[in-house]
């Protein structure tokens, strides 16, 4: 069974419906008590990092989140999801984050002719095989929708980088820790592919 963390104001229902439709088990918490439970956690995000932090704090999600990672359950983060798995948060001003993965999350640098927020889609590069991306090949693309990037302490939690004017870290996997900064639902085949390694873990 897939938990799918509703803070109440990420969009989730895109990413329940491409569970269901590769036939997995899914059902949507919004308790400390459920998420502490949950056999898989899945945490996808479209609103500001502060914003979701806030609502994560107002639903008293935040160390029943941590907990759950300790204990080793399989934790995915999607857009803002895997963002908010970092240190800080420079959006609108200094923000704190889960801190289960060390570094920061910083907007894309201002370069000429650099269209920002990135949207669109964008290949996948792999430094290393991983879990998270199993049968997904070098080069495949993949639908992002951001402004801002997570900058890693230890690059070796990068499972995936893309480019947008530079190379940033577009998915991140560490132990039980997996996350993706492109929107794996609303990316074809391929995203499938990749919420399907996840449920299968």
């Amino acid at each position: 069974m897939l938990s799918i963390i509703n803070c109440g104001i990420n969009n989730l229902r895109s990413v329940e419906k491409a569970f269901q439709h590769l036939g997995h088990d899914v059902q949507v918490v919004t308790t400390p008590d459920e998420v502490a439970a949950a056999e898989k956690i899945v945490l996808p995000g479209v609103a500001a990092f502060g914003a979701t932090m806030d609502a994560l704090g107002q639903a008293e999600l935040i160390e029943a989140i941590r907990a759950r990672v300790r204990a080793g359950t399989p934790f995915l983060g999607i857009c803002v999801g895997q963002q908010l798995l970092f240190d800080w948060s420079e959006e609108l001003g200094i923000h704190q984050g889960l801190g289960i993965v060390s570094g920061k999350v910083q907007k894309f640098p201002d370069l000429p002719d650099l269209k920002i927020p990135h949207i669109g889609w964008s290949a996948l590069h792999f430094p290393r095989e991983t879990r998270l991306f199993k049968g997904v090949d070098e080069g495949e693309m993949v639908y992002f929708v951001h402004s801002f990037c997570a900058v890693p302490d230890n690059e070796n939690v990068i499972a995936a980088s893309a480019h947008h004017g530079t190379e940033f870290c577009a998915a991140i996997e560490r132990d039980n820790v997996f996350a993706v900064q492109f929107h794996a639902e609303k990316s074809s085949r391929v995203g499938l592919q990749i919420l399907d390694n996840f449920a299968a873990l």
